[in-house]
């Protein structure tokens, strides 16, 4: 078992930690230059996360008890596997204190998580201008998905189908 770095902790977020949250998406966005398409609230995360039927989860990564960054996932499903999947949607540790494996003990305690839930996979998705990102999850093992091409419906595009 490999052991986190000195002084460094991870904690389930709780509806307290919301404001938090909302500013390390921020953050996220400003650094994969999309800012623009920041649109949720905390009222929109407290209810995604904490409200009746949540559908997401969050971490928060600490050092020293100062917060220097989080995760969000949730579960997916795989037909062909049988079994749900974690999906990482968020990863994130502030600028200084990259480099010092914070990032890499976030994904091995999620990839801890799931298999002590029984997933089947555990993925997420980088842009493809990330290499830094791209060489350090190949590093860990973790392979691109070729052949696959997402698709979105959201906003008018997603209304008119549902309209339909």
């Amino acid at each position: 078992m490999e052991p986190m770095p000195d002084g460094f902790t991870i904690r389930q977020a709780t509806e307290q930690d919301v404001p938090l949250i909302l500013a390390f998406i921020k953050k996220i966005a400003v650094y994969e230059k999309l800012i623009h398409e920041v649109k949720t609230t905390e009222n929109d995360l407290r209810n995604s996360l904490f409200g009746k039927r949540p559908v997401a989860e969050a971490v928060l990564a600490t050092y020293r008890d100062e917060p220097v960054g989080y995760a969000v996932f949730f579960h997916n499903f795989s037909t062909f596997v049988g079994k749900a999947g974690l999906y990482l949607e968020d990863l994130y540790i502030d600028k200084p204190y990259r480099g010092m494996g914070f990032g890499k003990a976030v994904l091995l305690y999620l990839a801890r998580l799931a298999k002590e839930r029984n997933c089947g996979r555990f993925e997420w998705s980088v842009l493809d201008w990330n290499e830094s990102a791209i060489r350090f999850y190949k590093g860990l093992g973790a392979v691109p998905m070729s052949g696959w091409t997402v698709f979105r419906l959201s906003g008018e595009s997603l209304d008119k189908l549902a309209n339909t």
